[in-house]
C-alpha cells in the first residue's frame, strides 16, 4: 500500500473518531460539508482523500480546536514515486552522476513546462495537487547542477529524446534553450546518441549511474510501473559497462551541443 493511501485512512480515522466521540452523526458532517453522504464514507474509510474542506467542518462541528485540520500536513502528496524516493535520496550526496536516457528528457535536466506535461499526462490521471507537487519536487533537484559544482554530471540522450515532441513545439524549443545552456556549465556533460549507434545496448532501456562520498557505487533503472536500485556488484557493474559503451559511440559534448540546435531549428 502506498504511503499516500496510508495517510488517507489515517486522517479518515481520525475524522471518524472525532465525529463518533462528538456524538456528529455522519449525515450531520455530509450536509454541513456540502458532501454527499457515501463520499463522506468514502473519506473516512481511506477509499478517498479526504479534503480540507471536509476537515475544517469536521473540526468546526466536533470542537477538535485545530486537532483534525492539522491533518492537512499529513495529505500533502509526496513530491517523487515512492520507488524513487531511495535512489533521490542517495543522488542528493552523490560525488558523481551519470545518466542515459533512450525516449525522454532526464529530469535533472527538464524545463518546467516540459515535466507539467509530462506528469500531468500520467495515467492513471494523478490530482492538480499531486501534479503540482511532483513539478515542484523535480525542478526543485536542478538545485543540484549549479550549487554542487564540484560533482560531475554527465548525460547521454539518445536521438529519439530529441525527436519527441513533449507537449507542444513551444515547449520543445524552450527544452533545448535550457540543454545547450547547461551543456556551458563546467560540471556537466551532455552527449548525443544518434540513430544508428550501439544498437545493441542503446534500445534496452534508461540507465543511472551515481557514486557516494563514501564511494559506493549504485546504478538505477526505472520502467513505468517499477524500478529496481542495484548496490555495487555484478548487476551495477554490468549497467555501468552499457553506460560506457553507449557513452562511448555518442557524439562529443561541443558535436552534441550542434546536433541539438540543428534538431531545434527542424522543430
Amino acid at each position: 500500500m502506498s504511503t499516500d493511501s496510508n495517510a488517507w485512512r489515517y486522517c479518515g480515522s481520525q475524522i471518524k473518531l472525532w465525529r463518533t466521540g462528538a456524538g456528529v452523526a455522519r449525515e450531520a458532517l455530509a450536509d454541513e460539508a456540502g458532501y454527499g453522504l457515501e463520499y463522506v464514507k468514502s473519506m473516512e474509510n481511506g477509499r478517498r482523500k479526504p479534503t480540507l474542506r471536509l476537515l475544517q467542518v469536521a473540526d468546526q462541528l466536533c470542537c477538535a480546536g485545530g486537532k483534525i485540520v492539522a491533518a492537512q500536513e499529513f495529505l500533502k502528496p509526496d513530491a517523487h514515486p515512492e520507488r524513487s524516493q531511495e535512489f533521490l535520496a542517495l543522488e542528493k550526496d552523490a560525488i558523481a552522476f551519470s545518466s542515459y536516457e533512450p525516449l525522454l528528457i532526464p529530469g535533472l535536466l527538464q524545463t518546467r513546462e516540459y515535466a507539467h506535461a509530462l506528469i500531468s499526462d500520467s495515467c492513471p490521471p494523478l490530482d492538480d495537487e499531486t501534479v503540482e507537487e511532483r513539478v515542484a519536487g523535480r525542478i526543485k533537484r536542478q538545485t543540484a547542477l549549479t550549487e554542487r559544482k564540484v560533482v560531475a554530471f554527465s548525460f547521454v540522450l539518445y536521438e529519439a529524446v530529441l525527436r519527441t515532441v513533449v507537449g507542444s513545439r513551444e515547449t520543445m524549443t524552450e527544452q533545448f534553450e535550457q540543454l545547450l545552456k547547461w551543456h556551458e556549465l563546467r560540471n556537466m556533460t551532455i552527449q548525443v546518441l544518434p540513430y544508428g549507434r550501439a544498437y545493441g545496448v542503446a534500445l534496452n532501456g534508461a540507465i543511472a549511474l551515481l557514486e557516494t562520498v563514501d564511494h559506493e557505487r549504485y546504478a538505477y533503472v526505472e520502467g513505468p510501473e517499477t524500478s529496481v536500485l542495484y548496490a555495487d556488484g555484478d548487476k551495477a557493474s554490468s549497467l555501468a559497462t552499457s553506460h560506457g559503451m553507449i557513452r562511448m559511440h555518442a557524439l562529443s559534448p561541443e558535436e552534441s551541443a550542434e546536433f541539438i540546435r540543428k534538431v531545434a531549428e527542424e522543430l
